[in-house]
């Protein structure tokens, strides 16, 4: 670009310099007409640097917003990977706790029916042990044990729910983050 402006400075020179002298009356027109065609000549050179330069910074652009879109694509994939590995994570993990939520209600439906039969073995000890009050008392004792772990079966199954409740919710957070990233 300096190159160019110092072009149209020396053609702006010659005509200058060619009107003063043919104003003067001892040059004649000829030399004015040559130096007009020169300075027409230098403009036109520093037009064509102009335009290099120009197309050389479009081009060079050009090439920057490429390596640009490339470097986000490859984030973008990037993400999807990582989003996909967090996907199949929690995934995974809502199948072991709807597995272990499967397990604790077969538990605790096995438990139900070990306390209804000792509640029944209860009743019937209670009705023919009018001189059996040890085995009624042992009786008692495993229809107790038995709600009490019923009890504590449906307290970790309210806790196992929870967790998945937590970890669902989670996981649809996650999900209608990434649909509006």
């Amino acid at each position: 670009m300096s190159v160019a402006v110092g072009l149209v400075l020396l053609a702006a020179l010659a005509v200058a310099g060619s009107a003063a002298a043919v104003a003067s009356a001892d040059v004649s027109w000829v030399l004015l007409a040559g130096a007009a065609a020169l300075a027409v000549l230098l403009g036109a050179t520093a037009t064509r640097i102009t335009h290099s330069e120009l197309a050389d910074s479009r081009r060079a652009a050009a090439a920057d917003r490429a390596q640009l879109a490339q470097s986000y694509s490859r984030l973008t994939e990037e993400r999807a990977t990582e989003h996909a590995a967090y996907v199949a994570s929690i995934e995974s993990r809502i199948g072991e706790r709807e597995q272990m939520l499967t397990e604790l209600e077969m538990a605790l439906s096995a438990a139900q029916r070990r306390a209804a039969s000792a509640i029944r073995t209860k009743n019937a000890e209670t009705s023919r042990a009018a001189g059996l009050q040890e085995q009624l008392v042992q009786a008692e004792d495993r229809a107790t044990d038995a709600m009490v772990k019923v009890h504590e079966l449906e307290q970790e199954l309210d806790t196992l729910r929870a967790e998945l409740d937590s970890v669902t919710a989670a996981w649809h957070a996650a999900e209608s983050v990434r649909r509006h990233a």
